[in-house]
């Protein structure tokens, strides 16, 4: 496990250190969640335009579920597993670039950022393809840049980006198999 984790630093130092900084804003921006509230409120917009009130009433409870599943899960993780953030371990300090100003949080692994993006990307694709093709190329472009900026902003390895992304994909496809089994049992097709 050792061996592991020298690695899992090696690499977010690397990554770490190829940013710069006037890229700086663009990375600060996507890692932030409150800048997402407009795109979120469109895709609402969008849900119901698409499938109704009642469908997307519980779409909406599905994912609201989901981000808070993938939330409370990863919290628990960090608070098991008990492996430091970056900006947090005295063996990193002064080491790589901490981009963002505040180092919320003791522990990092896994990213509930990188769980919850995937989990989305992969629900909203799910419930998108069959019209859209092209939405799962964006919906997990999205996920992959926010879940790269928790690593260049300098708050989480890419152990932890890695796990959050596979925990993620698998929450999205349980809350998608949820939605299709009550849209099949309630004949909501």
């Amino acid at each position: 496990m050792d061996r592991i984790v020298y690695w899992d630093e090696k690499l977010f130092l690397y990554l770490n250190h190829l940013g710069s900084s006037s890229y700086d804003k663009f990375w600060l921006f996507l890692t932030d969640e409150y800048y997402w509230i407009p795109v979120y409120i469109i895709l609402i917009i969008i849900i119901f335009e698409k499938f109704g009130l009642k469908k997307s009433i519980i779409i909406l409870i599905t994912i609201g579920l989901m981000i808070a599943s993938t939330d409370n899960i990863a919290s628990l993780f960090k608070y098991w597993v008990q492996r430091p953030r970056p900006c947090r371990n005295p063996e990193l300090d002064g080491l790589f670039r901490l981009v963002i100003e505040n180092c919320k949080g003791n522990y990092c692994f896994f990213s509930a950022h990188a769980a919850s993006t995937f989990a989305l990307a992969f629900y909203l694709s799910k419930l998108f393809y069959a019209k859209h093709k092209y939405t799962p190329y964006l919906f997990f472009l999205w996920a992959i840049l926010v879940s790269y900026s928790r690593i260049y902003v300098g708050v989480h390895f890419p152990l932890d980006i890695i796990t959050g992304a596979i925990f993620g994909l698998l929450i999205g496809w349980f809350y998608n198999k949820i939605l299709t089994y009550i849209f099949t049992k309630y004949r909501l097709n």
